[in-house]
């Protein structure tokens, strides 16, 4: 018996992910058609012998979480439940704290999936690893340059038996080239340790004169607290894999993880995919189109386009590298280029929309790791576009590097500027 659990965060993270998580949670924004965390769980329900689906996070339980939920038991004839901690409890603290929860029923182990991570979720072959070789955690890692390794945890193994040796959490010099996934295998025996964080804690931050639990004790980091310190003690293994993989931090690495989700389709997915029809639109590489979405004849979609629910696009339009919201509608002639158009955007006629490319590819020299913030200086940084929700493009407009938020009706061009 297995189970999988799946860290969503809560409100208060995410800020760089903003303004597209002001609409809907962080985990349910649509990557390459679906929501988020979809992804994760279609990956674990095909391992043999998954009894449960866990999720835990701040997020209060709204309307669209509910439904998602409701839907993903259904499609997946699997348990899908929500748990919500108390208070923001770090990426371990709701594991210790939902402890019971995860260990009923006597799962051999469990996944724990960090919500805002992109990859082919190799999870069949880290169990097999795991049942060859059984210890309390199994890692998954990936390399990366050495540049880009600075900004991901750092893994240091024995190239013999993969133990991980040393675990250094984004170190300011180089480390090693393996980098930490987010992806995990626990034996029921991993919550030990997170107890004896929570044990620490708590005696660090009791005073004497205060009885009951110190509130901060929960707060349990996995990778500073438990992989740092267990590194090199015979508990904690890497599985490497060479599969697609990327971290969902903001909206340019929102589109690069569409990117990613959709050339997998062909394999996983083809069903999803828009195929070339006489009198359709034409379609260029990996398109995802909703079937509720307008598409004239005459538009050119592709490569790694995503049409969201009801939405418009008119004659002429030319897509590529952009994801459409539900409820958009793209006028004539648009030309939208590495952009994310809003819930509800209306573009006008012959405006063309064109964000700055942003991949980032952990492979990548060149690439640009988006874990600064949108803004810098009182500046906006320029970045991928993205057009809010309920806002209306007028024809003959051009946006570069910009960010449009609600409700505000643009009547001339702007370049790398915010709309308040």
């Amino acid at each position: 018996m297995l189970k999988a659990v799946i860290l969503i965060g809560g409100p208060q993270k995410g800020t760089r992910f903003r303004p597209l998580s002001f609409e809907v949670p962080k985990p349910l924004f649509p990557v390459a058609g679906v929501p988020m965390i979809q992804h994760h769980i279609e990956a674990c329900a095909q391992v043999p012998g998954m009894q449960e689906i866990l999720l835990i996070g701040f997020y209060q339980p709204d309307e669209p979480l509910t439904q998602f939920l409701e839907a993903a038991q259904q499609e997946f004839n699997l348990p899908v439940r929500y748990l919500q901690e108390f208070a923001p409890l770090g990426t371990g603290g709701g594991l210790y704290h939902f402890r019971d929860q995860i260990l009923a029923g006597g799962p051999e182990a469990f996944f724990v999936l960090n919500a805002d991570v992109c990859s082919d979720f190799p999870l069949n072959a880290m169990l097999a690893a795991h049942r060859q070789d059984r210890h309390p955690f199994l890692l998954l890692g990936t390399t990366a340059n050495r540049t880009q390794s600075l900004n991901y945890g750092c893994i240091v193994e024995n190239p013999q038996t993969h133990e991980v040796l040393h675990y250094v959490e984004k170190p300011s010099t180089f480390i090693s080239d393996i980098i930490n996934c987010g992806i995990y295998l626990f034996s029921p025996d991993a919550l030990k340790p997170l107890r004896d964080v929570f044990q620490r804690n708590q005696q660090d931050g009791q005073l004497e004169d205060s009885p009951g639990l110190w509130p901060g004790a929960g707060t349990i980091r996995l990778e500073q607290d438990v992989f740092s310190a267990l590194a090199g003690q015979g508990q904690i293994y890497v599985y490497l894999t060479d599969g697609i993989w990327s971290q969902i931090k903001s909206a340019g690495s929102a589109l690069y993880a569409s990117r990613l989700y959709l050339g997998r389709y062909e394999f996983t997915h083809p069903e999803r995919l828009a195929k070339h029809t006489p009198g359709g639109p034409q379609i260029r590489g990996n398109v995802y189109i909703h079937p509720t979405a307008k598409v004239a004849p005459s538009a050119v979609l592709g490569p790694n386009v995503s049409i969201g629910k009801g939405v418009t696009v008119g004659e002429g339009v030319r897509l590529r590298e952009s994801i459409v919201l539900h409820g958009a509608t793209l006028q004539e002639h648009t030309c939208v280029l590495h952009s994310i158009v809003g819930w509800g955007s209306t573009v006008g006629r012959w405006a063309r929309v064109e964000g700055t490319p942003n991949d980032p590819n952990p492979n990548d020299p060149r690439a640009r790791m988006d874990s600064e913030s949108l803004f810098k200086d009182g500046k906006l940084l320029p970045a991928i576009t993205i057009l809010g929700c309920r806002v209306r493009i007028p024809a003959e407009v051009l946006i570069l590097n910009s960010i449009v938020l609600p409700h505000k009706e643009l009547s001339r061009s702007f370049t790398n500027q915010i709309i308040l």
